[in-house]
């Protein structure tokens, strides 16, 4: 290992490892997991994602993706009707039909989700089950894998958690002599994964493997030489399923911003050995071009409050960046589930002052954050309009997700994401 300057922790400050926690529960306004699919369909490109639900499923999904004239999407839902719901239909034959319908007209799937919803869960219809069967008549072309994106006790983003988990069990195992790898987990855009490739591949560090993978067969292995390094902080269960197989677990912030881009980097190559000057060599025009594209935003942003209701686990990464490169003040720090060993990184750099609240009581989150009356607040499209009204500038949390913000060149682009409600609010009231 190498010894190098430790990022700057701000331990005047404190940090907010050991500040307490306000821990809410009551009515949430989150999305459910199905919507992960938007952008983990577009990432696995020869897979399918079928729902298993309703029409309003259906409808959500839709919604979210926006009208695909052009394109075949890679997802649909198997829709439950009334004679499912009733007992009349045998439930597991309809879903067999609707599978052997979809691969026999889509020959290019090589994985198949299925993927269960409220309607499924309330009809208890085992979709684990069906999965293995399906897989046993399918295999070797089609792959069959189940997980859950029902939204009755999860946001949108443990979808991917879930979906990711349930390929673990697949991943080929590497063997115990072979040497060291790193596993970069968690989806990322294709142009922010080729991004971080060629930063490794400068590096010397490999064999890199990104889980999920562009197509189904590229399986990463994974062993007791495996380094994982999450890309994603809503990735609990497969990031302990990765453990039990034996990766390890590099401690870093996300690489948000140019401070989490650069010690997350910074965790990869003290694990593989690399110089302190090569890795300062290979990340400097990427960090100088960071720094100055975001001075600019700096000075739309410094000294604005800005307020998180708990939505997609982004939260504390996300406050992070803007408390440290952007000057912006923080008010309440919601998420909807604070993983302390996966964010302890992220923790100690935040301010002692900040208020961190997990989980959710919507009716007391609004007060506070209409006493305070931040400059911004940062919330789901159901609070988003209503706050507005009042006449407080929003920023919906789930565009920060579809959107390619990780790394150097995409700092600048995230600030800005920050900067347009500000300045349409301030148009409204000119």
């Amino acid at each position: 290992m190498n010894a190098r300057p430790a990022i700057e922790s701000r331990t005047d400050a404190g940090g907010c490892t050991e500040v307490p926690v306000l821990r809410e529960r009551g009515q949430r306004e989150v999305f459910c997991g199905l919507t992960s699919i938007i952008w983990m369909h577009r990432k696995i490109q020869d897979a399918f994602f079928l729902i298993v639900g309703s029409r309003t499923c259906a409808h959500l999904m839709q919604s979210a993706a926006g009208v695909m004239i052009f394109a075949e999407p890679r997802f649909g839902t198997a829709v439950i009707e009334e004679r499912d719901l009733a007992g009349l239909a045998d439930a597991n034959d309809e879903l067999d039909r609707v599978v052997d319908e979809l691969l026999a007209r889509r020959p290019d799937i090589k994985l198949l989700f299925l993927v269960g919803s409220c309607p499924s869960e309330v009809i208890k219809l085992d979709l684990s089950r069906a999965a293995q069967r399906l897989s046993r008549k399918h295999y070797p072309g089609v792959r069959v894998l189940s997980y859950s994106g029902s939204g009755i006790e999860t946001t949108f983003t443990q979808g991917e958690d879930a979906c990711l988990a349930a390929m673990v069990p697949t991943l080929p195992q590497a063997a115990a002599d072979a040497p060291p790898s790193l596993l970069v987990v968690g989806s990322l855009a294709d142009v922010v994964e080729d991004q971080f490739r060629r930063v490794f591949d400068a590096l010397g560090v490999g064999p890199v493997h990104f889980f999920p993978p562009r197509r189904a067969q590229a399986l990463p292995p994974v062993g007791p030489n495996t380094r994982m390094l999450l890309a994603q902080p809503w990735l609990a269960d497969t990031a302990r399923l990765l453990e039990d197989r034996g990766a390890r677990r590099l401690v870093a912030p996300m690489p948000i911003g140019v401070e989490g881009t650069t010690a997350w980097l910074h965790a990869a190559a003290d694990a593989f050995g690399v110089p302190a000057a090569r890795l300062d060599a290979v990340t400097a025009a990427a960090r100088d071009r960071a720094m100055q594209a975001l001075a600019r935003h700096r000075e739309r942003l410094a000294g604005k409050s800005i307020f998180f209701f708990p939505d997609s686990q982004l939260e504390i990464p996300l406050a992070r960046f803007l408390a440290r490169e952007l000057g912006m003040r923080l008010g309440e720090v919601g998420t909807p589930f604070l993983h302390r060993a996966h964010l302890a990184a992220e923790l100690d750099l935040l301010p002692r002052d900040v208020r961190l609240s997990e989980g959710q009581h919507v009716d007391r989150q609004l007060d506070r954050c209409r006493a305070e009356r931040p400059d911004l607040v940062v919330c789901g499209l159901g609070l988003a309009n209503p706050l507005e009204a009042e006449g407080l500038a929003t920023k919906w949390s789930i565009e920060l997700v579809f959107t390619p913000i990780q790394g150097y060149e995409q700092a600048a682009d995230l600030a800005e994401l920050f900067v347009r409600p500000l300045a349409r609010r301030q148009k409204l009231v000119a």
